[in-house]
């Protein structure tokens, strides 16, 4: 451009020159002024912002008559604002995508049968809706008739689709696959899971980490510094270093721009985000950007058990019977005798047997003790030790053992006599152990707070490998315990799903809530886990940590930048095109690097 307006006389090139200043960064200009006299007046103290110090620095070319230098520093200076800007958005834009997921209409099913078009906000509780193929769901529910296969992952991170029939539970957002239901409303839409979901978005965003919040801080403050020093710098110039006052002027503007402390300013928000960005598409959720950077630091992880480590229902886990000839009309009679029960350990064992159909019986309950019945002149019984009178001695021998790796025993007899018996145990969750050998590495103290009795516990501690088990816990207990390794490590996390785990999630440094877990869990907790799976935490910690090493990476580049554009400014080896060029470059670097937390995290 300079050199297409050389032909023409100086004013009017002057002038094309200080339109472009004006055209290209009005938007600079107003941000560097406007923004500073209003933070100014508002704060009444002086509160200049970043922009005020190139805004000044074009302005001082004008002044030094060096239109060209004033107008190429407010053009790459405007262009380099908005890639930053861009950028930045980018990271934003993954999160707030997630706001046109939000559904605005159902099929309500009318007095007389027909369905109609409404608005999701006017859904009660019970009313039925009809979801056709590829409809998104309206909001929470149950299904009534028919089923289908249901991508989830808007909820819980998952891309593999669902199958739901009768009875199962649907959510709001969530897409339906080929099948048509009717489904009844649970929970009013802003009541849904993924009402819950954008709840937390919204808070991510307006939550900075520590050191984007006291860079944010110190940022007027490095701009106060930087203006009170430029003076001194350009008066140093004309009477100590000869320079001469236009070159001491004009080092002063170079000054001014090199001092400037963009890349600083974006080393972290923009990581910030990316890092919530990813972790949301696979379904962990985090309330701020200061959770997810103090999550690096954490010094040990307490965990609830059943629900978070272990599966939450128990399963079966050994069947034995004195005679083997036998074992399949026993165990015909186990499952007709538990059919006619609706506790979980009668669920674990029809899970088990669920090959084998049940017959009629008459079955009584004995209530705290089991069930019985009479079954071809014979009286068989199920439940605890102390319904029988009689057990041989190499039984309770065998029970022993498993009793002490967590077990629950469940003793069979045939008129008084046992004659087998069948354990059962809450199992850990597939991806616990790994989780655990995760945390161990990374030297972080694992505890489990239980409140079933300690021997259970610690036989589940031991299988998968925990630091410390902590049995017999009350729900009120459970905080005291997270304030007692507070004090003894440091930083520490919780882990938990239930309503007693409340306490202990609001006293924790950050509180995980399992997204399967209790609405008052949820509510409470610094993030969510969509779904009961550990590896997520195990990922979230790896991107905190990936997180904190390139805020570092980013403060310490841009710092750099600065200290070598203010040394090679002293020696004059720097003119002010140059110095926004390389000054916004690095900013741009900052950022790109920050943005690198989009990415998947590799093993």
């Amino acid at each position: 451009m300079i050199a297409l307006l050389s032909p023409l006389p100086e004013s009017l090139s002057n002038l094309f020159m200080l339109s472009a200043m004006v055209v290209a960064g009005y938007q600079v200009i107003f941000e560097g002024i406007g923004e500073t006299i209003t933070e100014s007046i508002r704060l009444k103290k002086f509160w200049p912002n970043v922009h005020i110090l190139m805004t000044l620095a074009a302005i001082g070319a004008v002044f030094l008559g060096d239109y060209d230098e004033g107008a190429l520093l407010i053009l790459i200076f405007s262009g380099a604002h908005f890639l930053e800007e861009y950028a930045e958005g980018r990271s934003k834009r993954e999160i707030t995508a997630l706001l046109k997921m939000n559904p605005t209409k159902a099929r309500l099913r009318q007095a007389n049968g027909e369905y109609v078009m409404v608005e999701v906000e006017t859904l009660k509780i019970g009313d039925q809706l009809k979801v056709l193929p590829g409809d998104q769901v309206p909001t929470d529910g149950v299904i009534l008739e028919g089923s289908s296969t249901l991508n989830e992952s808007s909820i819980n991170g998952e891309s593999m689709p669902q199958e739901k029939t009768v009875g199962a539970e649907v959510y709001g957002s969530t897409i339906n696959g080929q099948g048509t239901f009717t489904m009844t409303v649970t929970k009013v839409a802003s009541d849904t899971i993924f009402a819950k979901i954008l709840t937390l978005v919204n808070q991510s965003q307006s939550r900075l980490s520590p050191t984007a919040t006291k860079i944010k801080q110190i940022e007027p403050l490095y701009v106060k510094t930087v203006l009170a020093i430029v003076p001194l710098f350009i008066l140093s110039g004309i009477v100590i270093f000869q320079w001469g006052w236009y070159a001491s002027f004009y080092r002063g503007m170079v000054l001014m721009i090199s001092a400037s402390p963009c890349a600083l300013a974006a080393s972290a928000i923009p990581a910030s985000l990316s890092g919530i960005s990813n972790l949301a598409k696979r379904g962990v959720l985090f309330k701020g950007g200061s959770y997810l950077a103090n999550l690096a630091d954490v010094q040990a992880v307490a965990f609830d058990k059943t629900g978070t480590l272990t599966q939450g229902n128990p399963a079966v886990t050994d069947v034995y019977f004195i005679d083997e000839r036998k074992a399949s009309d026993w165990t015909k009679i186990i499952v007709s005798m538990e059919n006619s029960a609706n506790h979980p350990l009668a669920k674990a064992m029809l899970r088990h047997f669920d090959q084998v159909s049940p017959i009629a019986l008459d079955v009584q309950n004995d209530i705290g003790k089991g069930l019985k019945t009479i079954y071809e002149g014979k009286e068989y019984k199920i439940g605890k030790q102390d319904f029988f009178a009689n057990i041989a001695s190499e039984l309770l021998v065998q029970t022993e053992r498993l009793t002490k790796q967590g077990k629950n025993v469940v003793f069979f007899g045939e008129n008084d006599h046992v004659v087998g018996y069948l354990a059962m145990m809450d199992l850990p969750q597939p991806t616990a152990s790994s989780v655990i050998d995760y945390l161990d590495t990374q030297g972080i103290q694992t505890v489990m707070i239980t409140g079933d009795a300690t021997l259970t516990g610690q036989a589940v501690g031991d299988l998968l490998g925990i630091s410390q088990v902590k049995g017999n816990v009350l729900p009120e207990q459970k905080s005291t315990i997270i304030t007692e390794l507070q004090q003894q490590y440091g930083k520490t996390v919780m882990l938990g799903d239930g309503i007693n785990d409340a306490p202990a999630l609001v006293q924790a440094d950050i509180g995980f809530a399992m997204g399967d877990g209790t609405d008052v869990a949820i509510d409470v907790a610094d993030a969510v886990i969509m779904k009961n799976d550990l590896t997520r935490f195990k990922y979230a910690h790896q991107v905190s940590k990936k997180l904190d090493r390139i805020v570092w990476q980013n403060m310490i580049f841009s710092m750099l930048i600065v200290a070598l554009l203010v040394v090679f400014n002293f020696f004059g080896k720097i003119e002010i095109g140059l110095g926004v060029f390389v000054h916004e470059g690095s900013t741009l670097v900052v950022i790109l690097n920050g943005l690198r937390l989009l990415l998947p995290i590799k093993e």
